[in-house]
């Protein structure tokens, strides 16, 4: 536990009084050329404070026609669709926009909206620097910024072009490396290394069983930071948990979490079923809930109580580098927290879920999970383990065929 390193605010309840963060002085690679349209604010404010001068002539007409709070309204309303780290990461994407703009001497007036060639020739300036990922949140990031100050968009086939062509340019070092499945053998190392008589360590399980068995994202469980918690983002100890069985008897837990980054803010339902195995989520889950039950309800869902009496908030970074220190003890690779999601896929095929339930336990639409599949299907020969055998990966690719034939 010491080795997680918890900051001194560890403990106290997310409704704690914080300063709020101010922008950091400008590295020398991230200097950008003084406006009025661009003042120094936080990363994830750039998209709604700056601005162009298309932006005064736009509210200008907007306010003409609509009362000054209903533009506020929908202003909000559109941010709120994006989490912070996307805000975050589309600011990223501006200031590198402008900083291009500004080395060309482009016209403010231009920023926004910005003309197609301008737009596929800031995408050619980063070929073979950046990831095509990173280009690609940049320019979403853009785009959006041009929505919410009611600029047309203009990039079409120049810029797709241009996207495609850096795409297939991407240098061998700045790609990801191909994220194995969390499996099995992951998982027993878990329940067997973990000493579940620790709250944190309870914790750590709960999630572990909860992210695998129903294909999670490791956001809809887990906060970033201990100061991220959002009620209305995040589930807490008073979410609504439901305890059933299906037909055949197989018992459910259901977890109702409040938004995901697919459905927004009408959230969804997490089913956690009953597995025959050491690292079932029922059991995990329960476990947690009654190691750590002085948690105060406010607390987010998998919080543990520490040694001190009081409370803390599980996070990704602590919950990942638990499970790393874990496995890399079992000889076992260490993994990302998007593997559970793969692992989760990919075991309940191995036991014959039929893809469309495996579909519906992800909350994939099916084309989405076909397009995801190919890249797990891409990857499991090169991590097969002693649980995957050839005739559970031609099962598996069996039943995907089949799949992909009903709903290509």
């Amino acid at each position: 536990m010491e080795s997680l390193a918890r900051p001194p605010m560890v403990g106290e309840p997310p409704t704690s009084v914080r300063k709020p963060p101010k922008p950091c002085k400008p590295k020398n690679n991230n200097v950008l050329t003084h406006s009025i349209f661009r003042p120094h604010v936080l990363a994830c404010d750039r998209v709604r404070i700056w601005s162009a001068p298309h932006s005064s002539s736009f509210h200008t007409s907007v306010l003409s026609h609509l009362p000054f709070d209903n533009i506020l309204k929908l202003l909000d309303v559109m941010l709120v669709s994006i989490k912070v780290k996307t805000c975050e990461n589309y600011g990223a994407g501006l200031l590198r926009f402008h900083q291009y703009c500004d080395s060309r001497n482009i016209p403010e007036s231009l920023h926004m909206p910005a003309p197609n060639h301008l737009l596929a020739l800031f995408i050619a300036s980063w070929a073979r620097k950046v990831a095509s990922s990173m280009v690609q949140n940049w320019l979403a990031g853009i785009h959006f910024w041009h929505n919410i100050h009611g600029a047309p968009w203009h990039g079409w086939v120049l810029l797709r072009t241009a996207t495609s062509g850096l795409a297939k340019v991407v240098p061998q070092t700045l790609k990801r490396p191909r994220r194995p499945p969390v499996t099995l053998e992951h998982m027993h190392a878990l329940v067997r290394l973990l000493d579940l008589t620790n709250t944190f360590d309870a914790s750590v399980l709960a999630v572990a069983s909860m992210a695998l068995w129903s294909c999670c994202r490791l956001g809809e469980l887990l906060i970033d930071s201990t100061n991220s918690f959002n009620p209305s983002r995040h589930a807490s100890r008073s979410a609504p948990l439901q305890h059933g069985c299906t037909p055949t008897g197989i018992p459910l837990l259901i977890l109702k979490i409040p938004w995901t980054k697919t459905s927004h803010g009408e959230g969804a339902s997490i089913v956690a079923s009953g597995v025959d195995d050491p690292s079932n989520p029922i059991s995990a889950i329960i476990h947690h809930l009654l190691a750590n039950a002085l948690v105060p309800e406010a607390a987010p869902f998998f919080a543990f109580k520490t040694d001190h009496g009081s409370w803390a908030p599980m996070i990704c970074p602590w919950f990942l580098n638990r499970c790393n220190e874990i496995w890399k003890s079992a000889g076992l690779p260490e993994l990302t927290g998007h593997c559970f999601r793969t692992g989760g896929a990919t075991e309940l095929l191995l036991r014959g879920t039929p893809p469309d339930v495996v579909t519906m336990q992800g909350r994939w639409k099916s084309r989405a999970f076909l397009k995801y599949w190919r890249k797990i299907d891409s990857i499991l020969p090169i991590f097969i383990t002693s649980l995957f055998s050839d005739s559970c990966i031609a099962m598996i690719n069996s039943s995907m065929n089949a799949f992909s034939r009903h709903y290509q």
